[in-house]
């Protein structure tokens, strides 16, 4: 037992030393790091003495040049960089130009296809309903639909009634999935 308590203390002193000598250690690491710098510092000091004017004189040219030169690269970039966005954007306004006239052509073709549906049904609607199914029957049947739903509903039940059992199926099945 007084063994094991003596070994704890030795252990607690040594603990507490070796931290010391951490702390003492991080003091001499900023010491010698300082030192190191203000030798460094003497050096360029002692080498800048020892240079002439003339010798100093040509390294800041030399350095002004390179500065140049960095600052002519950088205008070139920016200056090609500004050519691409101003490409870029005259890209954008071509595609909305296209994009506008494509929509414009879009809505024509709707509204002559619009007129023409409202034609037929013009037509239709003055035919017996006996010719009206004839015609229907031949028509592509989005079509047919668009213009049975346009017509009197009395007039249209009879050119149903009048068509065959499968094509009034799927009239009317269209009819009913129909988007208005």
């Amino acid at each position: 037992m007084k063994k094991l308590l003596v070994l704890i203390f030795l252990s607690g002193i040594l603990v507490h030393a070796n931290e010391e000598n951490k702390e003492m250690t991080d003091a001499q690491k900023e010491e010698e790091f300082n030192k190191k710098v203000n030798e460094r510092v003497l050096k360029e000091v002692d080498r800048i003495k020892k240079k002439s004017v003339a010798e100093l004189t040509r390294e800041i040219l030399k350095r002004e040049k390179e500065l140049d030169q960095r600052e002519e690269t950088i205008k070139q970039r920016e200056e090609k960089l500004n050519n691409s966005v101003q490409d870029f954007e005259r890209k954008i306004a071509e595609f909305e130009q296209r994009q506008s006239n494509f929509i414009a052509c879009i809505d024509k073709n709707n509204q002559e296809r619009d007129q023409r549906v409202k034609q037929m049904v013009e037509v239709i609607a003055n035919m017996k309903p006996a010719k009206a199914a004839d015609l229907i029957t031949v028509q592509d049947s989005d079509i047919a639909v668009k213009i049975l739903s346009k017509l009197d509903t009395t007039k249209a039940s009879k050119i149903f009634n009048l068509l065959s059992k499968e094509k009034s199926a799927e009239l009317q099945k269209l009819f009913l999935n129909m988007k208005k």
